[in-house]
């Protein structure tokens, strides 16, 4: 035995690997090693909405498109979910491109393909094309959130990744409240073919900031070193499949109130486009708001001695579960009472995923972070290709959205069980190699 090498010890659970606490920094030096990456920081937040609208907004115009194109509720459940078939295919791959190669790269190339998907999409005419663009959209919106993970679990530091996250997680929420009120705004004067492609045109200028800002590894708070260890030794650790089904079920919430909640608030609650517009748009700026406040706060919990382990499963699960609960209460109760449940539901999602990252941060750290959230996110969103179909065809078959609705109900106190009773200590993996 190599007297240099720590024991292997069995976590509660049964997750045999060697875990090391990092030291903290002093309050002082956190601020400090933080500031450098704010203005990235924020690019990420932008990203993320941009992102967002980019995968939302043919949910805004589906009820326009439906009746365009003669689209039966099936195609068009098709059409919703197609974005995460290769959304979901390409996320290890992201996740593997940004461990190996320079992130600004791999970012700067994944956005610039899901912006011209988006541009293109406005001059489709037909099912097929629409699909193909669907897809191609999601190849590259894939290396999103891979680079998200990388870069912050590289240089914020855990007392500030609540934060950075919610900030991130705002402009998840902004960017859908964006495009809803917006989008659906302006696809009812003028069509929704214009707004798709001057969105995929003018998003471009992201770019510009992005090289301009991205730091080098000389300002990282946790320099990333070489590491052998791989997917299979992630897919060991039993945090990793807590994380995996909370984001399914947190996500599953989520992409049917960015997919379907339009179409059900025309259709079967009657509300006008402008009315569902402003109704979609304001629980987004809840989901929003939401994120950046619990995000703060848990920081500050976690400044103040609360463990990440405590903090982070509080926020996560008992958001997760709340939303689920409050959407379902949507759909019994009478309109307005809906409204008011629809925005705490939002609320509580904001809640949720304002910590859901900063765990698989820390678990992940910089060596593995770009893996991790490849896998985490590869399999959290297969409830983008499973909720906009199932929905398709209940409604089909039922007529109605209420069956829809328990269902997603289900899997959100799933994913809330998830988060508390599978992941294990919220403290850094050591891994091997």
């Amino acid at each position: 035995m190599d007297p240099k090498k720590p024991l292997a010890r069995t976590q509660p659970g049964g997750e045999n690997v060697r875990r090391r606490h990092l030291p903290s920094a002093p309050a002082n030096e956190t601020n400090r090693l933080a500031r450098p990456i704010t203005r990235v920081i924020a690019l990420l937040a932008l990203s993320a909405l941009i992102n967002y609208i980019d995968r939302g907004n043919l949910s805004i115009a589906a009820s326009l498109l439906k009746d365009e194109l003669g689209l039966s509720a099936s195609q068009l459940g098709i059409l919703l979910s197609s974005f995460f078939w290769t959304y979901c295919l390409f996320l290890p791959v992201s996740g593997w491109l940004v461990d190996r190669f320079d992130v600004r790269w791999v970012m700067a190339l994944g956005f610039f393909l899901w912006s011209g998907a988006t541009a293109v999409t406005g001059g489709l005419h037909t099912f097929a094309a629409l699909l193909a663009a669907r897809l191609m959209l999601g190849i590259g919106e894939s290396v999103a959130y891979p680079c998200n993970g990388k870069i912050l679990a590289q240089y914020v530091p855990e007392v500030g990744r609540g934060f950075a996250n919610a900030l991130i997680a705002a402009g998840v929420g902004c960017g859908p409240a964006l495009g809803t009120f917006f989008g659906g705004t302006l696809m009812a004067r003028y069509g929704w073919r214009p707004f798709f492609i001057v969105l995929g045109v003018v998003s471009m200028a992201w770019l510009i900031p992005w090289f301009a800002w991205m730091p080098r590894g000389s300002a990282a708070v946790s320099p990333v070193e070489e590491s052998g260890a791989g997917f299979l030794e992630i897919l060991k650790q039993r945090s990793m499949w807590g994380t995996c089904g909370g984001l399914f079920g947190a996500n599953y919430v989520l992409y049917f109130e960015i997919t379907w909640l339009p179409f059900y608030l025309v259709r079967e609650r009657h509300f006008s486009m402008g009315t569902m517009a402003k109704i979609g748009g304001l629980g987004y700026l809840c989901y929003a708001a939401a994120a950046v406040l619990f995000g703060w706060i848990s920081d500050r919990w976690i400044a103040a001695g609360g463990s990440p382990t405590l903090v982070r499963k509080t926020f996560v699960g008992a958001g997760a579960g709340s939303a689920g609960l409050l959407l379902l209460g949507c759909a019994l109760a009478s309109p307005t009472v809906s409204v008011i449940l629809l925005l705490l539901a939002f609320a509580a999602g904001g809640m949720c995923g304002s910590n859901i990252w900063a765990i698989t941060q820390t678990l992940a750290g910089p060596k593995m972070a770009g893996r991790w959230t490849g896998l985490q996110n590869f399999l959290g969103n297969l409830a983008g290709v499973i909720a906009p179909a199932v929905t398709g065809f209940v409604i089909d078959h039922t007529g109605r959205f209420f069956v829809a609705f328990v269902i997603m109900a289900v899997v959100a106190l799933m994913a809330a069980l998830s988060y508390i009773f599978v992941i294990g200590a919220v403290k850094e993996i050591a891994w091997e190699g």
